[in-house]
C-alpha cells in the first residue's frame, strides 16, 4: 500500500495536482479558510470518488450533497481509479459556509489529472495465495501465508566461452525468472548505477528482469528494495518534487545444505596414485545406490584426495527454478580449482568465502561442515535441519571456523548453525565423531556418535569369552608400519584407556549440545565403537574411523576397521552391522587404511555427494 499524498488548495486561484490511480490523495482544507467557516461541501466530477473522514474516531463516509461540520481533524480523501484522457480533465470543488449566510463564503477548486503507475512483481510464492490489493509490497513475509518475491543469485556459468560466473558480468544469457525468451537485455541498474529514468511510453507495461549478484551475508540481510518514483518537474526554478513512490521488496534465496539422509544424485571421488581399489569400491557403492559417479583424475587433483574438505554441495531455490550450488571452502589445497573449473557450469552455481587476512585453519575444511536432517526442538521446527560445524569451547582460545564462513552460514537463516567442540581433534572436523543415517521409524534418522566407551565394552566382552588374543590390524595390505595389537594389549594400555576417557568426555559434551539443539533423545543416537590415540596432544583415530562413512540412501560405505577377527569375522564390523542393519541399512566395509586412514582421513573425507533438494520450500518456514 502506497503512502497518501497531501495536496493543499487555495481560495485565490484553482490548484492542479496529479494523482495516481487507486491511490488516496488527502486534500488539506485548513491552509486557507475564510473567516467564519463552520461547514463545508465537496463536489467531484464523475470518476472522482470523494470521502469525508469527520474525525479520527469515525470511519470515512462517501461525500454527498450535504454539508459537513468543519472541525479540527476533518479530512477529504480523493481516489481516482482510471487514468485521465486529458490534462486536468477532472476536478473537485470545495465550498465553505457559515450558519448565518445562505451563500458560500468562498470556493476552492482542485483540478486533477490521474495517471496509472505501479511497481509490480511476483508476490505470490507458489501456493502462498495472497491478494495483491491487501498486502504491503514493502514487506517480505515468511511462512505459508506470507508473501514476497524471491530472487536467485545468478551464480552459474551459462556461456562456455566465459571464464566468469554470470553474476560477474552485465549480460543476461539465461533468465533465472519464469520462462521467457532470452534477448539482449540492456543493463539499466546495478552496483554502480542506482537509478534509471523510465521513458514515457504508451502501452500496458514496461518489463524489467532482475538477477541477484550475492548471497545474504554479514551486512546484507538478503532483502532488496526497488522503488519507482513519479516526480513533478514542472517548475524549472526548483528541483523535482515527489508525487508518488511505489516499492517492492525481493528476498535473495539462501544457499541450502542437504544432509546425508537426502537421496544421493552424484558421488565425487579423486583418483590418486595409491587408491585404485578404493575408487573401485566407491564406484560399486554408487552403482548399487543408483547414482552418478564423477572421478576427478590425478592430473586435476594433483594427488589431493580430500574432496570432502574442498567443497560442500547445496542448492538454491525459487518457485520457478532450483539448481545446485557448490560452496568452495577456503582451504585451497591442490584441489582448489576443481569446484570453479569443473563443477561450475550451466545451472550449477558457485560461491566461496575467503578471509582477507588468510586466517585459515584445518577447521575451515568442509569435513567440518555438516547439516542435520529436519528436526523439531521444543516446538520450534527446523524443516531444513541445522548446520553443524566445529570450533572451540565458548570463551576459550583455539581454532575456530574463519569469521567470513561463519557469517555466511548464519546469514542464510533457514538452517541456523550449531557450533560444536572439535579442537581436541588433530584434524578438527565434526565428521570424525558424528554422522546421520536414514531410518524408517522415529524421527526418520539416527545420529551416529563415535564411542570409546562402547568399544571398550565390546573388547571386554570378547576378552571375557576368551578372545583376548584376537588381533587388530591383521591383514592390512600395502603398509609395513602397522603392528598388530591384541584385545588384551588394548585393555591393559593405561595411557590409551586414560586418553579415551578424555575423548569420551569431549564427545559427551557434544552429545548434550546436539540433544539440546536438535531436540534428540537417547533413542535417536547410536553409539559406534571407536578408539582414538594422541598425536601432538590432539586426537586421531586409533583404527579406521567407523562413523566417517559415505551414506548413499540405504547403502553405507564404512571404513574397514581391521578389528579383532573372532570366529572368522571382524568383531567391530559385526557390532556395527548389528546396530545399523535392523534399520534397513546395508553395510559395506571399504578398505581405506593406506590411502586415507594413515593420512588422518577416511571414506567420508575422500568422497562428496550431491543430493536431492528438500521437498519443503524454504520460504514456508518461520526462521
Amino acid at each position: 500500500m502506497s503512502l497518501q499524498r497531501i495536496v493543499r488548495v487555495s481560495l485565490e486561484h484553482p490548484t492542479s495536482a496529479v494523482c495516481v490511480a487507486g491511490v488516496e490523495t488527502l486534500v488539506d482544507i485548513y491552509g486557507s479558510v475564510p473567516e467564519g467557516t463552520e461547514m463545508f461541501e465537496v463536489y467531484g466530477t464523475p470518476g472522482v470518488d470523494v470521502y469525508i473522514c469527520p474525525n479520527v474516531e469515525r470511519d470515512r463516509e462517501r461525500a454527498d450533497t450535504r454539508r459537513w461540520h468543519f472541525g479540527v481533524g476533518s479530512q477529504i480523501i480523493v481516489v481516482m481509479n482510471s487514468p485521465s484522457n486529458e490534462l486536468n480533465d477532472s476536478h473537485i470543488q470545495i465550498s465553505y459556509h457559515s450558519s448565518q449566510d445562505s451563500l458560500p463564503l468562498a470556493y476552492a477548486v482542485l483540478y486533477l489529472t490521474c495517471v496509472d503507475i505501479t511497481l509490480d512483481c511476483d508476490l505470490n510464492c507458489e501456493d502462498r495465495d495472497r491478494d495483491r490489493d491487501f498486502v504491503d509490497k514493502r514487506q517480505w513475509v515468511w511462512g505459508p501465508d506470507g508473501y514476497g518475491a524471491i530472487l536467485l543469485v545468478n551464480c552459474d556459468r551459462d556461456s562456455v566461452r566465459s571464464d566468469d560466473q554470470d553474476n560477474c558480468d552485465r549480460h543476461v544469457r539465461c533468465l533465472q525468472g519464469p520462462a521467457d525468451s532470452c534477448e539482449a537485455y540492456r543493463h539499466v541498474l546495478g552496483q554502480n548505477k542506482v537509478s534509471y529514468e523510465v521513458p514515457r511510453f504508451h502501452g500496458d507495461e514496461e518489463r524489467f528482469f532482475v538477477e541477484g549478484l550475492s548471497f545474504p551475508d554479514a551486512g546484507f540481510s538478503g532483502l532488496i528494495a526497488f522503488h519507482v518514483t513519479l516526480l513533478d518537474d514542472s517548475n524549472e526554478d526548483f528541483s523535482e518534487s515527489p508525487i508518488f513512490t511505489d516499492t517492492v521488496v525481493f528476498r535473495v534465496a539462501p544457499w541450502i545444505m542437504t544432509p546425508s539422509t537426502q537421496p544421493p544424485l552424484e558421488v565425487y571421488v579423486c583418483r590418486v596414485r595409491n587408491n585404485t581399489c578404493f575408487v573401485d569400491a566407491v564406484a560399486e557403492l554408487a552403482r548399487r545406490a543408483g547414482c552418478k559417479l564423477t572421478i576427478c583424475p590425478q592430473a586435476e587433483n594433483r594427488n589431493d584426495r580430500w574432496i570432502q574438505d574442498e567443497m560442500e554441495l547445496g542448492y538454491v531455490q525459487a518457485p520457478h527454478k532450483t539448481f545446485p550450488v557448490v560452496f568452495d571452502s577456503p582451504r585451497n589445497g591442490e584441489l582448489q580449482n576443481f569446484p570453479y573449473e569443473r563443477v561450475l557450469g550451466p545451472d550449477f552455481g558457485y560461491v566461496t568465502r575467503e578471509p582477507r587476512d588468510n586466517s585459515v585453519s584445518g577447521l575451515d575444511s568442509f569435513g567440518n561442515l555438516e547439516v542435520s536432517p529436519p528436526v523439531v526442538v521444543n516446538g520450534k521446527e527446523y524443516p531444513l535441519g541445522r548446520i553443524l560445524f566445529g570450533g572451540n569451547l565458548p570463551g576459550s582460545r583455539g581454532r575456530r571456523v574463519t569469521q567470513v564462513v561463519r557469517d555466511f552460514l548464519h546469514a542464510q537463516k533457514v538452517q541456523p548453525p550449531v557450533e560444536l567442540f572439535v579442537d581436541w581433534l588433530a584434524v578438527g572436523h565434526v565428521d570424525e565423531f558424528l554422522s546421520f543415517v536414514p531410518a524408517a521409524d522415529g524421527k526418520g534418522f539416527r545420529m551416529l556418535l563415535a564411542s570409546p566407551s562402547a568399544c571398550f565394552k565390546l573388547f571386554q566382552e570378547k576378552q571375557k569369552w576368551g578372545h583376548g588374543g584376537a588381533l587388530l590390524f591383521q591383514g592390512v595390505v600395502g603398509n609395513q608400519q602397522v603392528n598388530t595389537v591384541s584385545i588384551s594389549q588394548v585393555l591393559s594400555n593405561e595411557n590409551l584407556i586414560s586418553y579415551n576417557k578424555f575423548v569420551q568426555s569431549c564427545i559427551d559434551w557434544n552429545r548434550e549440545v546436539l540433544k539440546r539443539e536438535l531436540g534428540l533423545a537417547e533413542r535417536d543416537i547410536v553409539d559406534i565403537p571407536q578408539l582414538f590415540k594422541t598425536e601432538r596432544r590432539k586426537a586421531v583415530a586409533f583404527f579406521p574411523d567407523l562413523v566417517n562413512m559415505l551414506v548413499l540412501g540405504k547403502h553405507l560405505g564404512i571404513p574397514k576397521p581391521f578389528g579383532p577377527v573372532i570366529n572368522g569375522r571382524c568383531c567391530l564390523e559385526e557390532k556395527v552391522r548389528s546396530l545399523l542393519e535392523p534399520l534397513g541399512l546395508h553395510c559395506v566395509f571399504i578398505d581405506d587404511f593406506t590411502p586415507y586412514h594413515m593420512l588422518h582421513g577416511e571414506v567420508h573425507c575422500g568422497t562428496n555427494v550431491r543430493r536431492e533438494p528438500f521437498s519443503f520450500k524454504w520460504w514456508h518456514m518461520q526462521p
